[in-house]
């Protein structure tokens, strides 16, 4: 039930109808209120915009098996405009929620294509396929689309915008010909990053966050030298006219001026340890709590560097911004191996039944199923807040992850 009430509201106006939108898809609000109906759908029985693993400016890093929905968006709008604070959402919250998904067996089901079956279901990439002889997808998916559905559309700079601001010459006319080139080349990694798969255990779904921050760090690194050659053939009159349209830009959006960035820091106690969960579910041996403790100490190293490296409004220029946003996701990958490796060390000690009770551990996972909803996700997000519950696994569900195992 929980799996048709997801992929009802996945296909929805709420969801479906604004991610074929262009203008809401340029928009970052609207993109962070698509991320949250589709985080949350075919939930009810508490405050939709509730979800303790939401960030800041109201999107989520998780949609289903999906991390960083909208990611070429959101390094393209920092780097070019300077305004889009999702980027700087992403951080050690998300790593948590990695770890301690809220998403529980019958959610995941439902972020698959309709009429797909269980086991591991290809869903992202073309070629779609399922365990399930003759099982065809009746619907498309949405998910898929949020890592990219028109390459066109996700990379395409207004190049002609900006050859109306600058009146480039021949050689910045060039420059910027590659530069474009070199972005529709990102957003084309980045959307092959898409999971193929859905990983229903906690290295699973870091391994996926791995691959996501790689194709996005490899996507920067395409872009990065030919903004640098394009902005460096710029004088300073023409620099001006491309800050100017950032402006426009800015103000057609519904941004205006500066964003705080928040860099994932402000999470309310949503993701304190949970220490007391683990030792009551899992009944660890000596050996298991060295390394139980050796995870947590590994997921307070990996929240102090995403800490450290948090940058304000300093980076004026859209190289300087691009190379920021690079080394943000490079800390935030060096962040999600660290806790990786401290948690294969204890995935590697648990019988199946202790993985199972893992993966039962975390806030917010006993929600009730719901009906579709087609709110309106191109409105400006709420004011934020974080629930926080606890709850035990049903033996249906424990069963099934066992089944999995």
């Amino acid at each position: 039930m929980r799996a048709n009430a997801v992929h009802h509201a996945l296909a929805g106006g709420a969801v479906a109808g604004a991610l074929h939108n262009h203008g809401a898809m340029n928009n970052p609000a609207s993109r962070n209120n698509i991320s949250a109906a589709a985080a949350t759908a075919g939930w009810r029985g508490h405050d939709r915009n509730g979800g303790w693993w939401r960030h800041a400016n109201g999107g989520y890093g998780w949609v289903g098996p999906l991390f960083w929905p909208f990611a070429y968006y959101d390094l393209s709008d920092y780097a070019m405009w300077g305004y889009d604070p999702s980027l700087w959402d992403y951080g050690y919250g998300d790593i948590y929620a990695g770890i301690f998904a809220p998403y529980g067996y019958d959610d995941l089901a439902g972020y698959l294509p309709y009429g797909y079956g269980g086991g591991a279901v290809a869903y992202g990439g073309g070629g779609q396929t399922s365990s399930r002889t003759g099982a065809a997808p009746s619907q498309q998916n949405e998910v898929a689309q949020m890592c990219g559905e028109d390459t066109q559309e996700i990379a395409g700079l207004p190049i002609d915008r900006i050859q109306q601001a600058l009146n480039p010459d021949d050689e910045q006319r060039k420059a910027l010909d590659d530069l474009a080139n070199a972005s529709m080349k990102a957003a084309q990694t980045i959307k092959d990053a898409c999971p193929s798969q859905v990983a229903s255990t906690a290295p699973g779904r870091l391994a996926a966050m791995e691959t996501r921050l790689e194709a996005m760090i490899t996507a920067v690194n395409m872009v990065q030298p030919a903004l640098d050659h394009f902005y460096g053939l710029l004088n300073d009159e023409q620099k001006a006219r491309l800050t100017s349209l950032g402006e426009e830009e800015r103000r057609g959006r519904g941004q205006q001026g500066t964003v705080a960035q928040n860099c994932g820091n402000d999470l309310s106690g949503a993701t304190d340890w949970p220490s007391a969960e683990i030792d009551r579910k899992l009944h660890p041996t000596e050996a298991q709590r060295a390394s139980l403790d050796n995870l947590k100490d590994a997921n307070a190293k990996a929240a102090q560097m995403l800490k450290d490296v948090c940058e304000p409004n300093e980076a004026l220029t859209p190289p300087a911004r691009l190379e920021a946003a690079g080394k943000r996701l490079n800390v935030m990958l060096q962040a999600v191996e660290t806790v990786k490796s401290a948690l294969d060390d204890v995935y590697a000690e648990l019988t199946d039944e202790q993985k199972a009770q893992f993966e039962s551990i975390g806030p917010a996972r006993g929600v009730s199923q719901a009906s579709a909803s087609d709110e309106d996700v191109s409105a400006p997000p709420p004011r934020r807040h974080y629930y926080h519950h606890r709850h035990h696994a049903s033996m249906v569900g424990l069963v099934r992850r066992l089944i999995g195992f």
